[in-house]
């Protein structure tokens, strides 16, 4: 136990080290490229330190399992042993029993004979079978000396059962406490192992951090897609699954992303499924927001729109485009609701001035008119509060069947979002998201993002690109001072620097003792459906097996895959043809 003492203040020292030494990669420019590197480089002494620590306590549970489940075997043994020295304690004590009854019937017939013998002695002896009635007197006392032996020895058969009886139990008794004390200890070595391994984990991802220069490109990459976020204005998904286009080569493989990047509040897929399952506007509302109730705003508030003036607050919301008008009308009811909380939020009650584009909420100058008139006629005025003031609503077009908070997205946090499952019974693996989430009738629920020119527009990889790209993965964990040189290679270097190409990639790896994919066999992923998010995505192939951290792989893959070929949100799967 001492060895697992003396790790406590280890990995607690790591931790602080780990949380006060890292420079912050969105604040860090070119100049602090070197001390960054050099943290890194510490990161990741610190990650093998603690690794080399973690490895005799693995060991050690190693040994307490196996010590325990010894004991357990032998505890089974007993229990056994001591119910069938119960069962021959008990079968010994109705022997007894009845060996006592009958030497107390016998002993009761003895005792007649010989008083009846003691009175009439004269007439015994003078009797003809004087003989006979001696014998038998004494053949009585003979039986019943018999019969008390044989008791004295069931006694003692019974004591002897007793006995070894009481041994067993105490014997129990005395595995039983190791038994918790080795349960105890293995479960104390669990936990701190558990506790290693994540803040292994934790250095793992940072030592793949991403520099400001990554994190711009990504950015840029994402909305180069143009993926629309309002339902009104979305097309289809042009998904490879469908659209039956050939690449030109297989065997192939394409990352299909669940929903798009904006996934906080209102969904309004969701909404439009959870309305055909019978809900209405406060179910649907209450389903992605956190709100104490709602409250009527005065509906002449001026809500100024950035390059078309003032609208009264009502006229605002009848001219916002977001969903379908033939949408059913709790979902419609449940978009101006949220449409009108948001303007008064971001407004600061009218306050201030608000977009018109997607960035806010689409605003055209002219009425929608029809349902939607009708919903905002049918809500006037209605908003979500919280503490006595609109909740600032977002919404967008698909959650691919999960709500996230603001927070869990990289904005600020809030108290109205929510983290939940967006679906009916549950969802424990991919089958039952695609069936189970209200908004899977979406043309954007599961699509592959992006395309090139060549292979018929596709997004599908060679199986020696995807290696290529968890080649990136396994170089820039072993040096994150290459990270300049991984870029996509059809593309010129954003760093003004060289891009390795794939053969590049491999030696580099292999010269820092890593074992590089010429083509990758088989890929999975691992999620969390209860969050909705990719833990880790496991790869095999001609390099051998590797696991990595879901969004990790996410990253280095929309890095470095070609043209604007991406993965747009957490949870994603892999399609092999």
């Amino acid at each position: 136990m001492k060895r697992i003492i003396l790790l406590i203040p280890f990995i607690f020292l790591c931790s602080v080290f780990f949380v006060f030494s890292v420079v912050r990669a969105d604040d860090c420019n070119q100049a602090c490229f070197d001390q960054l590197t050099k943290q890194i480089d510490d990161l990741k002494r610190t990650l093998q330190m603690s690794i080399a620590a973690t490895n005799p306590l693995e060991k050690n549970l190693d040994k307490l399992n196996e010590n325990l489940n010894n004991i357990r075997s032998r505890i089974t043994v007993i229990e056994k042993e001591v119910d069938n020295k119960e069962k021959q304690v008990k079968e010994g004590e109705q022997l007894l029993s009845l060996a006592e009854d009958l030497l107390s019937q016998k002993v009761r017939s003895y005792y007649k004979s010989s008083t009846t013998f003691g009175s009439y002695n004269l007439f015994f002896l003078l009797n003809q079978n004087l003989t006979s009635a001696v014998r038998q007197f004494g053949y009585q006392k003979k039986v019943i000396q018999s019969d008390r032996d044989t008791i004295v020895k069931v006694v003692l058969y019974v004591k002897d059962l007793e006995e070894k009886k009481k041994n067993l139990e105490n014997e129990k008794i005395r595995l039983a406490k190791i038994k918790k004390e080795t349960d105890e200890q293995a479960s104390f070595l669990e936990k701190v192992i558990a506790g290693a391994k994540k803040y292994q984990t934790d250095l793992s991802s940072q030592i793949a951090v991403l520099s400001s220069r990554q994190q711009d490109i990504l950015s840029q990459r994402l909305s180069g897609l143009n993926i629309p976020r309002s339902a009104a204005s979305m097309g289809r998904c042009d998904s490879d699954l469908t659209n039956g286009r050939d690449p030109g080569f297989s065997p192939r493989l394409a990352i299909f992303t669940y929903g798009v990047p904006n996934r906080v509040g209102l969904n309004q897929w969701g909404a439009y499924g959870r309305a055909r399952a019978g809900q209405g506007y406060d179910q649907i509302l209450h389903a992605y927001y956190n709100f104490d109730g709602y409250q009527n705003f005065d509906i002449n508030t001026k809500i100024s729109v950035d390059g078309y003036g003032n609208f009264s607050l009502e006229d605002y919301v009848k001219r916002i485009y977001e969903v379908p008008i033939d949408w059913p009308p709790e979902v419609l009811k449940a978009q101006a609701i949220a449409a009108r909380s948001y303007a008064l939020a971001f407004t600061n009650n009218g306050g201030n001035s608000i977009c018109a584009t997607e960035s806010c909420q689409v605003f055209q100058p002219n009425p929608k008119g029809g349902a939607w008139e009708q919903a905002v006629n049918d809500t006037a005025g209605k908003i979500m509060v919280q503490g006595g003031k609109a909740i600032k609503a977002w919404f967008s077009s698909t959650h691919g069947g999960y709500v996230f908070s603001s927070s869990s997205i990289g904005w600020s946090s809030t108290s109205w979002t929510k983290n939940a499952i967006d679906a009916q019974n549950g969802v424990g693996n991919f089958s039952d998201l695609q069936n189970n989430s209200y908004d899977h009738d979406s043309p954007w629920f599961y699509c592959d993002w992006g395309s090139r020119a060549n292979y018929n527009k596709t997004a599908w990889l060679k199986v020696e690109e995807l290696a290529d790209i968890v080649n990136v993965l396994m170089l820039v964990k072993k040096d994150s001072g290459v990270a300049e040189h991984l870029y996509q290679t059809d593309k010129s270097n954003p760093a003004g620097t060289d891009t390795w190409d794939q053969e590049k990639v491999k030696q580099e790896l292999r010269n820092r003792g890593g074992s590089p994919y010429n083509n990758v066999s088989g890929i999975s992923v691992n999620a969390d459906f209860g969050s909705g998010k990719v833990i880790s995505v496991s790869v095999s192939g001609d390099g051998g097996s590797n696991t990595f951290d879901g969004g990790e792989f996410k990253n280095y893959f929309n890095l470095r895959a070609p043209a604007n070929i991406q993965i747009v949100g957490p949870l994603y799967n892999v399609e092999k043809r």
